[in-house]
């Protein structure tokens, strides 16, 4: 990933625009939105529009003594400079602010309305060409579920409104890159949900995305074994033997290099030792606990097969210390960061 250290504040004459929607409006959201602008000094061509709500980002600002100067702002409406654009979804959205009623730390049915109309509407900007892609707060699946919402998270929604069907969830950082065949699963339910298939899947998925949203040429994907050892050769199981192996070998191509299934306990260290370029984990937590580990402070989640370009902080709404400033905002820069390199690479690529 590229480095911005430019030493200026940010050109508002940019050349693109980057929606940020503001997650769950009563999480840390808000104030690491602000914290991020505030501290913005990279010279980068996209320029940071917030999808939110005016009001509860003025509270925030005045509660915590941010000196952010937030403006509203419509489509094809000029920017001023040094001062943040906000985007207030329209009734079609779905949208209603109850900004006045709602707390720091206390999520509810409106809250969860609120978050689902900043990701419609920032879907909606993008398909019109307004945004040149989005950066997703935190949000929380109860609150948005209690709106009404069908979808497990992000990851899931965004691919409905996108009318994608191959989608998959990687998680991103300079060091490690670890893509996810199960993904919200409960672990008695991941053998049963590995196929040779959904493997095969999302290794290509894999491979397409390092090519095309980082620029990596002819990738080296390691897969990860579900097992200890990567199965013993039949002795801790068979899912490797049976499912794991044959993706793996139907996997080869030309445009990138597939290897495994390695075992679980050394594979990611491998990774971390630039071997590989991304790791295919079989679930949720095998691939996130290392992760986090190297990535906690700026790792980033980024959805593959989208049409569009989508990142999002790696963590949640931390409902503990929100409206108390102490929440940091790295995962967010690092995801904008991210968001304006896959652009470009996209671009380039296409």
């Amino acid at each position: 990933m590229q480095q911005h250290e430019g030493t200026g504040k940010m050109n508002t004459g940019g050349q693109g625009l980057i929606g940020i929607t503001m997650g769950c409006p009563v999480g840390i959201g808000p104030e690491i939105i602000l914290q991020f602008f505030a501290e913005l000094k990279a010279q980068c061509p996209y320029t940071p529009v917030v999808i939110g709500d005016m009001g509860q980002l003025e509270r925030c600002a005045r509660e915590l003594q941010i000196g952010v100067d937030i403006v509203p702002w419509l489509p094809d409406a000029p920017l001023e400079a040094g001062k943040l654009p906000v985007y207030e979804p329209a009734a079609g959205d779905g949208y209603l602010s109850d900004s006045p009623l709602w707390r720091w730390g206390e999520p509810n049915r409106e809250t969860g309305r609120a978050a689902l109309a900043y990701i419609t509407a920032a879907v909606r900007l993008i398909k019109q060409g307004t945004l040149d892609g989005m950066v997703t707060g935190p949000i929380a699946k109860h609150a948005i579920q209690s709106a009404g919402c069908s979808f497990p998270g992000h990851t899931e929604m965004l691919a409905s409104l996108c009318g994608v069907k191959n989608y998959g969830m990687m998680m991103a950082g300079k060091r490690l890159k670890v893509s996810l065949v199960t993904i919200h699963t409960p672990f008695a339910q991941v053998p049963v949900q590995l196929t040779r298939v959904e493997i095969l899947r999302v290794i290509n998925l894999t491979g397409e995305t390092l090519s095309r949203d980082f620029g990596v040429s002819r990738a080296r994907i390691a897969v990860a074994g579900l097992n200890p050892h990567s199965g013993e050769s039949g002795l801790f199981g068979e899912e490797e033997t049976k499912v794991i192996e044959p993706a793996v070998r139907e996997a080869a191509t030309s445009r990138w290099q597939v290897s495994g299934p390695h075992p679980p306990d050394t594979v990611f260290m491998k990774a971390l030792a630039n071997r590989y370029d991304a790791v295919v984990a079989m679930y949720h937590d095998q691939g996130l606990i290392p992760f986090k580990l190297i990535h906690f402070e700026d790792g980033v989640n980024v959805t593959m097969g989208l049409p569009m370009v989508r990142t999002s902080v790696d963590h949640g709404t931390a409902y503990d210390i929100a409206g108390r400033g102490v929440a940091s905002a790295s995962s967010l820069a690092a995801a904008f960061f991210m968001a304006s390199d896959i652009i470009d690479n996209r671009k380039t690529n296409s």
